[in-house]
This record gives C-alpha cells, structure tokens and sequence, in this order.
C-alpha cells in the first residue's frame, strides 16, 4: 500500500485539493454528528488502505480466532476450573447461566489488531494501545513479535461500526478521494448492515420465528456516542423495524412485559455496558430480571462477559489449557495471540521455556504490558517501557493483588498521514490499529481503523482519531 499512499499525498498537494477536502470534511462530519465537542471524530484527510490480499488473510485470521475463542467459552460454561481462569466476579457467574437462546454469546464483536507488515516485524518497531470512542482497544510495543496480532476481544458492546460507514460515505465525497479513484479503485467496507442482520438473527432464534421486533438501543442518555445509537436507529428502519433509544433507568418488568420510557420492547440492542448496569442498577435491575426471565432477548448476551475479560487471552495462549484444542488451533494462537498470562504467582512457559511468571514480568519490563482484566478506555493500563522500574516493580504488586494480564508487546506499524493544521497541509507519522467487527464470532464485517501520535490510542480521551478503511488496488 506504500504506493497507494505516497500517490493519494501527493494528490492533495496540487492546487486547492487539500484546503478543499479539508473543508468539505469538516462541514460533513458535523452534518453527520461526528464530533465529540470541539474534537472531530476524524482529523486527518486520507482513509486507511488494505489491498483485497491483506483483507482476506485478516479475515481468514479473524474467523480462525474468533471461532478458538468461542469454543474455549463453550468449554468453560461446563468446566468451572476453566472458567475460574477469567476471574468473573460473583454476580458475573450468577448472570452468565441465563440462556440467551442464540448459540454464540457474542453475535456482535470485535477483534482489536495489530497488522504489521514483514519489514516492521524485521525491524522491531513497536509501540502502541488501540481503542475506541468508547475506549478499549490492545497495547504493543518495542522488542516483541510482528505479523498480525490480536491483543485484545471487544466481545461485549463492540463500537464504531455506524461511525466507520459515515466515514466511508464522507469520505468518498472529498475531492481528494474523487482524484484518487482516477488512479486507484477505492471500495468502503460497510460494517453496520451485517452487524444489524446479526442482532436480528439473534432474536429470530431466541424467537422461534422471523416476527419482526420492536428494538431498544439501551444505554444511558448522557454517552457521548449517543450519536452512532441514532445511525443504527436508521439501520434499523432501512428494514422496516421500529427502534428506539432508551435508559436503563427507565426500564421496567412487570407481569411479563419488558418497557424502556414506556415502550414495549422484545430486542435489547444492549451499548450499556454490564459491569456499569449492575454497579448503578443492581443484579436486580428490570433490565436482568427481564432477560433472565426469556421476557426480552438481549443481544449481547450477559455470557459475553467470559470473553469480554482480558483474561480470554491468556486462557487462549497459557499452555495449561492446551488440551481444549486442536493442533491447528494451537498454532493460531501462537502465530495471532501475543503471549498473554493472568498475573499470578506461578511457574509458566515463554517461547519454549520455563519461567517464573512473577519474576520474568519483573525483569523484563520492557517487553511487557499490564492491563486490569475488567476495564476499558484504556484505564489501568501500563506500557511497562514507558515506566521506571520502580513505577512498573508498584504496578505489579497492584496486579497480583486484583485481576491484571501481562501482555507481550506487538510490532506496531506507523503511516503517512496528511492534515491541515494551521491552513496548512501536514504529512506526518501516525500508529495505526486494525479492528475487525465479527458477526457471529466468525465472519469479518467491516475494520475500524485509529490512529494517534500517542502510544495511548485512545480516541474518548483525545489521543487519536477514527479513519474509515477502504479495499484499495490500482487501476
């Protein structure tokens, strides 16, 4: 893509390209609500570019992965010595036995990627921690492996999808995007559609039938992504079903019938996130009484919250668990799931050896990141090379004392970005993520991309900025 890339730069720097672009952005993202205050969803002029080549091995990846989890979930809801290894909380192990009635606990999902190409991976250079206008996302860095690496598994209220198709659509009305389709066929992958049909599905089996339902979108009124709820709103109504936007404080369960503000709803498009519900709501909230009665179908399920744990990578790729997979399956984890472990005092294996957990994550806190096993926006975490030692020896007695992973970093890969800044046009080095939404567990559709200067990339907390991905090839 380096020659798609160097072609799309250089075409902003004829005439009024740039300013023009520039200004057609700015006036179509806040037309469309993509601003979060004063700050802009998307902040640079060029979209991310994957060749049909990259996207088909991210999505064969993607589904090999996908596929590896779900199958240890399964394994885990019958082995409580397997699930004691995502360290769920007591209220957590009460609600995941709910039947959804769908197979998967996650229709909706998302990997968080790092896709460095063979000559980074060579080199070395790393850095990096991905997430979304929610936050989340997965942490690399200097010193580790490269290729494609997933480092993190957004299995509860994935994020970004409908923002990732306004983009697509305002890009693909810039001027620059225009001059660039003379020399380059430029193709958005849509994410929204699918990832509704899979919602949809869900209820359908929970049903029993094909009756269209009346859909709540349920999250708290004051999110700041407010915005992408009223985008699948209309997705919604693009299939002739009726959907609304609700609080869970507004919920109500009584004699069998499940109401947000009111209305009667029958599908929960659930964006609340479960830890945040029953913190303000509690266990007893009508939202999981609703749902564990088979009042409401809820989708995602509260089951999601096993992979939805950092932990589900270390279940993944700790040696003690081998036994729940195929030879294959091993050797997917070991070539797309950087080496990830509970932290814990124990002996374990790193590339072939034994080591003792607790002291190879102390000497070697260069190579090393810490994440709570529970949290998201990036809260918690710490890139152990941007750290003293005494700040990372603290950081990982607070570790052990809670749930944490330690994580091995990632080769992260770094593009040319144009921007306007101070009327100006800019061309600068930025990291970049790759996030692929799941349907299903399994079937790739649609990839967020975020980029940042920060190895935080962290797009709530100002640190980045979201670009839709295009399937680019030459004419």
């Amino acid at each position: 893509m380096k020659e798609s890339i160097a072609r799309y730069n250089e075409n902003l720097e004829r005439g009024e390209l740039a300013s023009a672009s520039n200004d057609d952005l700015t006036r179509l993202l806040r037309q469309e609500g993509l601003f979060f205050g004063d700050r802009p969803l998307c902040s640079v002029l060029r979209p991310r570019f994957l060749s049909t080549a990259q996207y088909l091995e991210l999505s064969s990846a993607s589904a090999r992965i996908g596929a590896i989890f779900e199958k240890l979930r399964v394994a885990a809801m019958g082995d409580a010595g397997l699930r004691e290894q995502f360290h769920l909380s007591a209220w957590e192990e009460t609600i995941i036995h709910a039947d959804p009635g769908y197979p998967v606990a996650s229709p909706t999902s998302r990997l968080d990627a790092f896709y460095a190409d063979a000559e980074l991976a060579a080199l070395g250079h790393e850095d990096g921690e991905g997430a979304t206008p929610e936050g989340g996302g997965g942490a690399g860095g200097g010193g580790g492996r490269g290729g494609l690496k997933f480092t993190e598994f957004n299995a509860e209220t994935p994020a970004g999808g409908a923002y990732n198709d306004v983009l697509s659509r305002v890009f693909m009305a810039l001027p620059a995007m225009y001059e660039f389709s003379k020399s380059h066929v430029a193709l958005p992958i849509p994410a929204a559609p699918s990832i509704v049909h899979a919602i949809l599905e869900a209820f359908y089996s929970w049903r029993g039938s094909r009756v269209r339902p009346t859909v709540c979108i349920l999250d708290w009124a004051e999110v700041p992504t407010r915005s992408e709820f009223v985008l699948y709103q209309k997705e919604f109504a693009l299939l002739g079903i009726d959907a609304f936007i609700g609080d869970p404080r507004e919920a109500e369960f009584s004699g069998g019938k499940f109401t947000v503000g009111g209305k009667t709803a029958d599908l929960i498009y659930k964006r609340v996130l479960i830890d945040e519900l029953i913190e303000r709501e509690g266990v007893e909230s009508p939202v999981v009484k609703a749902v564990s009665a088979g009042a409401v179908c809820m989708v995602n399920s509260f089951r999601c919250k096993l992979l939805h744990k950092k932990a589900s990578l270390a279940v993944a790729s700790d040696e003690r668990n081998d036994a729940y997979l195929t030879t294959e399956e091993r050797a997917a984890v070991e070539r797309f799931v950087p080496w990830t472990r509970t932290v814990e005092q124990r002996k374990t294996r790193h590339r072939g050896r034994s080591v003792d957990l607790m002291e190879f994550a102390a000497s070697n806190r260069e190579r090393l990141v810490l994440k709570p096993n529970d949290d998201y926006g990036g809260k918690g975490i710490v890139l152990g090379w941007t750290v003293s030692d005494s700040e990372w020896q603290t950081s990982l007695g607070t570790a052990l004392a809670q749930p944490y992973i330690v994580q091995e970093r990632v080769a992260v890969p770094s593009e040319e970005w144009p921007a306007i800044l101070d009327g100006k046009l800019h061309v600068g080095e930025r990291m970049l993520d790759t996030a692929p939404f799941l349907a299903d567990g399994t079937v790739m559709t649609g990839c967020l991309t975020r980029i940042a200067t920060d190895p935080l990339l962290n797009v709530t907390a100002g640190g980045g900025s979201n670009v839709p991905t295009f399937l680019v090839e030459p004419r």
